[in-house]
C-alpha cells in the first residue's frame, strides 16, 4: 500500500465517522433551539447510532458483492444530502430523522477498514490496519473538539453544512485514488444477508469478540454522552471549554498503531484483557473525581485509549477469519457495537436524569466489567495444547 493510499483512507475513516458524534457536544444547543428538554435531546445520539447500526447491517455487507469504489461515492452522495437536510430542519421531528439518515450513510469507514485489509500485505496487516483506524478514532475523538469551536463561531447547525462539503469532497478523491475492487462473492443481495448470520453463527471468535467491544463502546458512549452535562451543570464550561476538554480524548487515538503492532507479535488475547481492566478503572476514577477537571480529563484519556485499542486487537483477529468475507464479518462486528453503544447512551439518558454524572459512570463501569467477564470465556474455552512425551 502506498503511503499516500493509507493517508487518504485514514482522512476519509476519520472525516465520515465524525458525523456520528458532532451532535454530543450541542445536546444543550439543540435543546434549546427546538424547545426539547436534555432528556428528549440525548435522543438525537441514540437514533443516529441506530442508523449507523441500521447501515452496518443492510449497506456495509455489499463491500462484498458490489466493486468497493463506487459504492463508497455513492454512498458518500447520500451523506451529503442527510447532512444537508439535517442543518435546514424546521423542526426536531425532521432533525431526529435526518439523524438516522446521517447514521445509515456514515457507514463508508466501516467499508474501507476491511478494503484496508484486503490490500495491505499479511504480515503487516495489523499495523497498516492501525493507522487506518488511527485515522478513523482521530474523527470518533477530535468530531466533538470541532463540533463545540464551530458551534461556538458560527452556530451549531454550521458544523452540518461543513461536513456535507467534506462529504463531496471526498467522493471525488476516493474515487480518483482508490484501486478498484471487486469482490468474489457470486450471489445476490438476499443470499449476502443471509451469509452474514451464517458468519454469526458458525464463528464463535467473532460472536465473542463483538460482544465484548459492544460492552465496551457502551462504556464509551455512556461517558462521552453524559460528559457535556456534567462539564456545563457541575463546572460552568461553555462549548468552547468543551471542545478544549474533548481533545484530551483525541489521545486515545495513539492506541491504535501501537494495538497493531501488539497484535501482529501475538499479544492480542492479553492485551485485550488489559484494556477492559484499564476501562473499568476509569469509569470509577470519573465516578469518584468528577469535581476535578484533571481527573475527568485523564479518565477520559485512558477510557478512549482502552476502547480504541481493543477495537483494534479485535478486528486483527476477526479480519484473519475468513478472507473472502471481510466486510460481512465487519457487519457482525460493527453492527453488535453500535447496537450496544445506541442502548447505551439510551440508558444513559435516563440513569442521568435520574441519578446525575455517578449513574453514567456506573453504567460505563459495569458494561466493561461484563466485557471483561466475555473475554474470560476464551480462557475457559481455549483448546489445550497437545501433550509432550
Amino acid at each position: 500500500m502506498r503511503r499516500s493510499l493509507i493517508f487518504v483512507l485514514a482522512l476519509a475513516c476519520g472525516l465520515t465517522v465524525a458525523n456520528l458524534y458532532y451532535s454530543q457536544p450541542l445536546l444543550d444547543l439543540v435543546a434549546d433551539a427546538f424547545d426539547v428538554s436534555q432528556g428528549a435531546a440525548t435522543v438525537v445520539v441514540t437514533l443516529t447510532q441506530i442508523g449507523y447500526a441500521v447501515g452496518l447491517l443492510f449497506v456495509l455487507p455489499l463491500g462484498d458483492l458490489v466493486e468497493n469504489r463506487r459504492l463508497v461515492t455513492r454512498v458518500l452522495a447520500g451523506t451529503a444530502v442527510a447532512l444537508l437536510l439535517a442543518a435546514v430542519s424546521p423542526v426536531y421531528s425532521v432533525f431526529l430523522v435526518m439523524s438516522v439518515a446521517v447514521g445509515v450513510t456514515s457507514v463508508v469507514a466501516q467499508i474501507l477498514v476491511p478494503l484496508a485489509a484486503h490490500l495491505a500485505p499479511a504480515e503487516q496487516r495489523g499495523a497498516l490496519v492501525g493507522k487506518v483506524m488511527g485515522g478513523l478514532l482521530l474523527g470518533i475523538l477530535l468530531a466533538r473538539t470541532v463540533s463545540s469551536f464551530v458551534a461556538d463561531l458560527f452556530g451549531w447547525r454550521a458544523i452540518f453544512f461543513v461536513s456535507a462539503a467534506l462529504m463531496v469532497a471526498l467522493a471525488f478523491l476516493l474515487r480518483r485514488m482508490l484501486p478498484v475492487f471487486v469482490p468474489s462473492h457470486p450471489a445476490g443481495y438476499r443470499s449476502l444477508l443471509r451469509s452474514v448470520a451464517l458468519l454469526a453463527r458458525s464463528e464463535p471468535a467473532l460472536r465473542r469478540r463483538a460482544l465484548c467491544q459492544g460492552l465496551l463502546f457502551g462504556a464509551f458512549s455512556a461517558f462521552w454522552t453524559a460528559i457535556a452535562y456534567e462539564l456545563i451543570g457541575e463546572h460552568g464550561f461553555g462549548q468552547a471549554q468543551i471542545a478544549i476538554f474533548a481533545l484530551v480524548g483525541a489521545g486515545g487515538a495513539t492506541a491504535a498503531p501501537l494495538a497493531g503492532k501488539l497484535a501482529d507479535r501475538g499479544y492480542g488475547v492479553a492485551g485485550s484483557g488489559a484494556a477492559l481492566v484499564l476501562a473499568a478503572l476509569m469509569a470509577g476514577l470519573a465516578a469518584v473525581g468528577h469535581r476535578s477537571v484533571v481527573v475527568l480529563a485523564v479518565a477520559g484519556f485512558l477510557l478512549d485509549f482502552a476502547v480504541q485499542a481493543h477495537q483494534v486487537m479485535s478486528q486483527h483477529e476477526i479480519y484473519a477469519l475468513r478472507s473472502d468475507a471481510r466486510a460481512r464479518i465487519n457487519t457482525v462486528f460493527m453492527t453488535t457495537v453500535f447496537t450496544c453503544g445506541a442502548l447505551s447512551s439510551a440508558a444513559t439518558g435516563l440513569l442521568h436524569h435520574r441519578y446525575g454524572w455517578t449513574g453514567a459512570c456506573v453504567l460505563a463501569a459495569i458494561l466493561s466489567l461484563a466485557g471483561l467477564a466475555v473475554w474470560a470465556t476464551r480462557l475457559h474455552t481455549r483448546t489445550p495444547a497437545p501433550a509432550t512425551a
